[in-house]
């Protein structure tokens, strides 16, 4: 059935999947960043009475209005397409993946909707503790959706909390808090809104830098570079911790990501971290005996640290992970890829048989063959694959956007030490080439934003669900003609929404902060 699938139709799938999630992703970071930033600056408000703050709060809170809307949009869109190009994933898991995007239409967005309102249109309208409450709630609200979004994503990479009904050939969820709570998950969510509050730092604090460059609002700009800064700063500081969890949680559940990131062919102990390195566009495959690099500088034996907590720790590598053989951390002997692949197509075969034999009434036939598929259970999207070849992932593509990820995360750091340093001391308003870099940044930030996400979801293919179900097996059974179309659609779609936001934006930063309550 697999092999009928016309490969085009899977990767202009992916391709439409991944165009939406790039263009949603640009609204919901800002969100999440710039949300706290306008609830921190109204809380000054309030607690100073002070009426600049509150012209500073409306005036980032209109940025962040205008970027919230077509966030949410697109965001209904990304949601529908896994009914419409991915209909099989959707009915083999929409039982476990359905119950957190439920929670967060039913409770998050609604919070949302409930508040927002309030926090725009009510400023005169409602007392200034129940004002700074609706802002804090619609923040909590945008916080909270994606929570569940990103619990369900976590799952999507680690699944726990679930078993197989042979019966229904469906996932069902057995333990919702492992679903929620899963290590995975808990991390994801931290790494993944503080990367969102460095984004809205950077924002605020490059748009500032544009006023004191034309020498306006300067008394406006410096002071919100200096929330900006310090929030940015205890951010990305935070990320650092939160980023050596992904890594030790990468390295558990997905080792092969892990190698991919790092460009590892060849495991060991006491592995080291490339710091800096440029792949070897020759090497093709995990066997062909051609060194993967053509320079690298290693950090001695980090990647053990980061990955086992251990200087001698054994990491292994993409062959290795592909030919088995060594021992894994729980002292068991890996299986080699061809052994799991093998496992899979008898835990399909099982299925199969079981159904039949249900069928026909033969319940000593069928609890054989349930037996038989739950041994094997582990391995069952293997079952999928046709070569060891086709499970590891696009390793330039992983290992050069990790690279972009965490050189623009220690840029960033850098950025908002000086900024902040300079704006407490009042020598920001002088330093033009400092201005030019913050203002500068927000590209940057907005790449490397991308960067982290590239990462985490590229790295795990073939992968929609981590040893369960590869992309084959999960997409719908549609036209690739169809795809194609609806593809460009939305990219003329999410353009033109994108360039309208841009100028809405644009428009509104040049009026300034003097017409934000306009």
């Amino acid at each position: 059935m697999i092999a009928s699938i016309d490969n085009s139709l899977i990767d202009w799938s992916r391709a439409q999947f991944a165009l939406t999630a790039i263009y949603h992703w640009l609204f919901v970071p800002l969100t999440l960043g710039l949300g706290i930033i306008q609830a921190i600056m109204e809380t000054i408000y309030y607690k100073t009475g002070k009426e600049y703050w509150k012209t500073t709060a409306r005036f980032w809170m209109k940025v962040f209005g205008i970027n919230f809307a077509i966030g949410v949009a697109t965001g209904l869109i990304l949601e529908f397409e896994f009914g419409t190009n991915w209909s099989n994933y959707s009915w083999f898991v929409g039982d476990i993946f359905g119950a957190p995007l439920a929670i967060e239409g039913v409770v998050a967005f609604f919070m949302e909707a409930t508040f927002i309102a309030v926090m725009f249109f009510g400023w005169n309208k409602v007392s200034k503790g129940f004002h700074l409450a609706s802002t804090w709630l619609t923040i909590g609200g945008a916080t909270l959706s994606a929570l569940w979004i990103l619990v369900a994503n976590a799952w999507m990479q680690y699944p726990a909390g679930m078993h197989f009904n042979p019966d229904a050939v469906r996932n069902e969820m057995t333990d919702f808090f492992a679903v929620a709570l899963s290590p995975v998950a808990i991390n994801k969510f931290f790494h993944t809104v503080l990367s969102g509050w460095i984004l809205g730092a950077v924002v605020v604090v490059g748009i500032s830098s544009w006023y004191l460059l034309k020498k306006r609002e300067t008394a406006f700009a410096l002071r919100s570079i200096k929330v900006a800064s310090v929030f940015g700063l205890a951010a990305s500081l935070l990320t650092l911790w939160t980023g050596d969890g992904s890594a030790y949680q990468v390295a558990q559940k997905q080792p092969m990501k892990l190698a991919a990131m790092e460009g590892l062919y060849e495991g060991g102990n006491g592995v080291g971290l490339v710091g800096i390195g440029v792949l070897n566009p020759a090497k093709e495959s995990y066997n062909d005996g051609v060194n993967p690099f053509l320079f690298k500088m290693d950090i001695p034996k980090m990647l053990s640290f980061f990955a086992e907590r251990d200087l001698n720790g054994y990491v292994p590598g993409i062959t290795n992970l592909i030919e088995g053989g060594y021992k894994t951390s729980s002292g068991a002997t890996a299986l080699s890829a061809r052994e799991k692949i093998a496992r899979g197509q008898t835990a399909i075969t099982a299925l199969a048989e079981y159904r039949t034999a249900k069928k026909n009434r033969d319940e000593d036939a069928a609890k054989a063959h349930l037996a038989t598929l739950n041994d094997n259970f582990e391995y069952f999207g293997y079952g999928y694959i046709k070569d060891p070849g086709d499970l590891i992932p696009p390793v330039s593509l992983t290992f050069y956007a990790f690279r972009v990820m965490v050189i623009l995360g220690g840029f960033f750091i850098l950025l908002f030490i000086v900024v902040t340093v300079l704006s407490y001391k009042n020598k920001l308003e002088d330093k033009r080439w400092l201005q030019f870099v913050s203002l500068w940044s927000i590209p940057l930030v907005y790449i490397a934003s991308q960067a982290g996400w590239v990462v985490a979801e590229v790295g795990r293919q073939p992968w929609v669900i981590q040893d369960i179900l590869p992309v084959t097996a999960a997409v719908s059974r549609l036209n690739a003609s169809s795809v194609q179309v609806t593809f460009f659609l939305f990219l003329i779609l999410f353009t033109v929404l994108l360039v309208a936001e841009l100028g809405i934006m644009v428009k509104t930063i040049k009026k300034g902060p003097q017409t934000a309550g306009e």
